[in-house]
C-alpha cells in the first residue's frame, strides 16, 4: 500500500475506535452485539417493559376507552420510553459518517487535482 493509503487506513481504524460505541463487538464467539441500556434498578426495567406493551397495545386498540378497564393504570410514560430510545440513537456513529464523509470529499478533491 502507499504511504497515505495507510495513513488514511490508520486514521479510520483511529475514528473506529472513537466512534463505534453503541453497539458492543460480540466477545461470546457468536454474531451478535450488544447494545446498552443504563437503568437504575429492576424496578425501572419492569417500568420501561411495562410502558412499552402499555403503548403497543394502546396502538393496536382501537377501542381505547376499554383499555383502562383492563390495565391497572394505562397511562403511559412516553417520556421514559423516549429515554431508553435516546440511548440506543448511534450518535457517535453518525458523528463517524461525517468524518468520513470529509475525508472522502478532502480525497476527491485531491484526486480530482490531478
Amino acid at each position: 500500500m502507499e504511504t497515505k493509503e495507510i495513513k488514511d487506513l490508520e486514521y479510520l481504524k483511529k475514528l473506529m475506535s472513537l466512534y463505534l460505541n453503541t453497539l458492543k463487538t460480540p466477545t461470546d464467539n457468536t454474531e451478535y452485539f450488544t447494545a446498552e441500556i443504563k437503568l437504575l434498578h429492576y424496578g425501572e426495567l419492569g417500568c420501561v417493559i411495562t410502558n412499552m406493551l402499555k403503548l403497543c397495545i394502546l396502538a393496536l386498540d382501537s377501542e381505547a376507552q376499554e383499555i383502562s378497564k383492563r390495565i391497572k393504570n394505562p397511562s403511559v410514560d412516553v417520556v421514559l420510553i423516549l429515554e431508553v430510545i435516546l440511548q440506543l440513537f448511534p450518535v457517535d456513529e453518525f458523528e463517524l459518517l461525517s468524518e468520513i464523509n470529509e475525508l472522502l470529499i478532502a480525497n476527491s478533491k485531491i484526486v480530482g487535482k490531478k
